[in-house]
């Protein structure tokens, strides 16, 4: 069974002895009428945990709430401030370094959470090993190795790349109606401002009418070959 958080017990994790550890960062928020509020937490943590079996990293459980503000005004969701949600990683990387690992990879399952890249930079500046994955590049090589008709602006919220990445992993959590819920929204550049309620009804902001499993079995493959760039980096710090 592929569970969501992790299962390993202390004598596990003293034989893998692991130096680095993956901090899955979702959050609660709304995902039209066919995913979960936990879409981005699920997916955050079924890369961490496909990152962590192939690279024998320490898996952390997620975060599953953050900064959803843009989302506020769907029933369902639930948001941390940005100064929260710094101190909680920072906590997070003090406590995994006492224990003797040397580096704590962040992986951010919501866009919405801008704070990440300053923690991230803020604490390599102050000597941390840290890093932030996946980027947008690594997105998009993704998109591209799975063969993703959509781009990564195209596709922001509850789209064809979401989507895949549960249905190839818990099916179970996608509702039927995905296959006629797509939003077009390209400009959205008060976004910050407006909220995306001004850009969408639904919720949705992409074409999940193009999900696959398959896709997102690509998906996750991809990302997979793209981490060891950024293993290598940490462990030569």
């Amino acid at each position: 069974m592929d569970h969501i958080l992790p299962t390993a017990t202390t004598s596990d994790e003293e034989r893998q002895g692991a130096d680095c550890a993956i901090l899955p960062v979702g959050s609660f928020e709304q995902h039209g009428d066919y995913l979960p509020l936990i879409t981005d937490t699920v997916v955050a943590s079924v890369i961490s945990r496909e990152l962590a079996s192939a690279y024998g990293l320490f898996r952390l459980p997620p975060v599953t709430i953050s900064c959803s503000h843009e989302h506020s005004k769907w029933r369902g969701t639930v948001s941390l401030s940005s100064s929260t949600l710094h101190s909680l990683i920072d906590d997070i990387y003090l406590s995994v370094t006492r224990a003797g690992l040397t580096s704590l990879v962040v992986l951010n399952g919501h866009g919405g959470n801008y704070i990440l890249a300053n923690v991230v930079q803020e604490g390599n500046a102050e000597g941390k090993r840290m890093a932030l994955f996946p980027s947008g590049a690594d997105w998009t090589d993704a998109r591209q190795s799975a063969k993703l008709a959509t781009s990564n602006h195209e596709d922001m919220h509850a789209g064809e790349l979401e989507t895949s990445i549960l249905l190839h992993t818990h099916p179970e959590l996608v509702r039927d109606g995905y296959q006629a819920a797509d939003w077009i929204a390209d400009d959205r550049r008060h976004l910050l401002t407006t909220g995306m309620s001004e850009y969408t009804q639904s919720g949705v902001i992409g074409r999940p009418s193009l999900a696959s499993a398959e896709k997102g079995k690509a998906l996750l493959a991809s990302l997979v070959e793209s981490f060891a760039s950024v293993l290598e980096i940490l462990r030569k710090a």
